[in-house]
């Protein structure tokens, strides 16, 4: 079965998914950006699960490249899939790790059921990969990650966004 891939512009935190992934830090407490947006959103029963998960299995933080499910508290989606992406590096290439998210994450959606999913554009905010890469790696690996998530949304904040993930649809 393959995955229908769809671009909407717009507030993650407003996405009606089965899941809805969050950008987030290591530390999984919560910070800036759409990991602070979906905490607020979300409200406190998120902390709370990922609390839940420091003091069990990421004592140290959740690894870049790897993805771990909470409630998704008051959002309108059943799971908040969280996931580390990696700092933008100009010598160093981290392609594989900004990958790895969007796998993983899936992996997730598949061992929780999901059907439809909403991404946002992992690691092109504070972490600075630039749009067109990122953009290229979320689709590819999307498109070739065999799951069984029906629907993949990408939630994008703005016009640049959008634009760099539609043409990697075209």
């Amino acid at each position: 079965m393959t995955t229908t891939i769809t671009l909407v512009q717009g507030d993650i935190t407003r996405q009606s998914a089965d899941a809805i992934v969050n950008a987030a830090n290591s530390s999984l407490l919560g910070g800036g950006g759409v990991d602070g947006a979906i905490h607020r959103r979300g409200g406190p029963a998120i902390l709370e699960d990922c609390r839940r998960l420091r003091a069990s299995r990421y004592g140290k933080g959740l690894p870049t490249g790897r993805a771990v499910a909470t409630t998704a508290g008051d959002l309108d989606a059943r799971w908040v899939i969280h996931t580390v992406g990696p700092v933008f590096s100009a010598t160093e290439d981290r392609s594989e790790l900004l990958a790895s998210c969007y796998r993983e994450s899936l992996r997730v959606a598949d061992e929780l059921g999901a059907r439809t999913v909403a991404f946002p554009a992992v690691s092109t905010g504070v972490y600075r990969w630039p749009m067109e890469d990122a953009a290229r790696i979320a689709v590819e690996t999307v498109r070739t990650t065999d799951t069984a998530v029906e629907e993949v949304v990408f939630v994008l904040f703005d016009d640049r966004a959008h634009e760099a993930f539609a043409a990697q649809l075209r």
